[in-house]
């Protein structure tokens, strides 16, 4: 009896599946990684870029160390010139800076 079970479910006729139909899943796995990882990211990436492009003389900044300062210049169009106390001018470079805060 428990061999006739076995011997029903084979298949016959030895049918090939659709190969597009077995690389479907492979497929929506990528669709779902691109829309929930790789495009997020690469968006913000463009917006800190532009950020960091719109910097000018007078924004209130704060870089990746955690310093809060005023920009007081632009040197070679990379290096910025920041203002954190009365006193206190740092040189940094233009990817350090992570938030504008806003006036």
């Amino acid at each position: 009896m428990f061999a006739n079970i076995l011997l029903m479910s084979v298949p016959a006729g030895g049918e090939a599946g659709n190969p597009i139909m077995s690389f479907l899943p492979i497929i929506l796995m990528f669709g779902v990684f691109y829309f929930l990882l790789i495009r997020p990211q690469s968006k913000r990436q463009k917006e800190s870029e532009k950020m960091r492009t719109a910097l000018k003389k007078g924004d209130h900044v704060i870089t990746s160390g955690g310093i809060h300062g005023t920009i007081e210049g632009i040197k070679d169009n990379d290096i910025l010139l920041i203002k954190t106390a009365t006193d206190t001018k740092l040189h940094v470079g233009r990817s350090a800076v992570t938030t504008v805060k806003s006036k």
